[in-house]
């Protein structure tokens, strides 16, 4: 909105199995353009990295928040999401007349007027600044947990469901970080032939206990 101070927001990891969700609130100067931000979804890590110290510098304000795994679990991803959004716009430095949030679902807890927007990220310029911040950040902060637990392989994956994730959930169990709200186990198909000829498939889920391990301290 033309000659209204307005924050971009954007949030990162809602698809992930560990860790808490990200979010940033953005406000970049009137008629900004960085052509890099067009396309940030194909930017590597080093890249994406680089971009994030031009947006803090080049920011208004700028914020960064997060909600962890417990509370994600309490309420539900969606909400948990939602909040940190707002979490990152309370941080602001510069209140906001009105909000640009990525997606379709968003509720304003601060009482600013809002509009979402699908895939805002590819069209506007200061919720792809914010979708950068969040993610980055967040990618910092699970490769930092990786340290303490290698070996899900944090580093990579992020966090997010991929084949050895799963594997060491299965081998090493669920950690505190893990979102207890998920489905933590990938569920497996098995062909077999009954005993009159007829052929199908049964869903194989993981025994009690190949849920110990780190699950025991959370």
């Amino acid at each position: 909105m033309k000659n209204t101070v307005e924050a971009g927001c954007d949030e990162a990891g809602r698809g992930c199995l560990a860790g808490p969700v990200f979010a940033a609130a953005v406000i970049l100067p009137d008629d900004y353009s960085n052509p890099i931000l067009n396309d940030s979804k194909k930017l590597s890590h080093k890249q994406r990295s680089a971009l994030r110290c031009q947006i803090e510098k080049d920011a208004l304000s700028w914020a960064v928040a997060s909600v962890d795994n417990t509370e994600i679990d309490r309420t539900n991803i969606l909400k948990a999401s939602i909040h940190a959004m707002n979490l990152a716009v309370s941080k602001l430095s510069v209140t906001p007349a009105f909000l640009i949030v990525d997606g379709n679902r968003f509720v304003s807890e601060n009482g600013i007027p809002f509009r979402c927007i699908v895939k805002g990220d590819a069209t506007y310029q200061s919720i792809a600044a914010a979708s950068i911040l969040a993610k980055t950040y967040r990618d910092d902060y699970m490769d930092a947990m990786n340290i303490q637990y290698p070996e899900y392989d944090w580093a990579s994956n992020k966090g997010y469901p991929t084949a050895r994730h799963y594997e060491a959930i299965l081998a090493h169990g669920i950690t505190p970080l893990h979102r207890r709200s998920f489905n933590l186990y990938r569920q497996q198909e098995l062909s077999f032939d009954d005993d009159n000829g007829q052929s199908g498939t049964t869903i194989s889920h993981p025994s009690p206990s190949q849920t110990s391990n780190h699950s025991n301290h959370v």
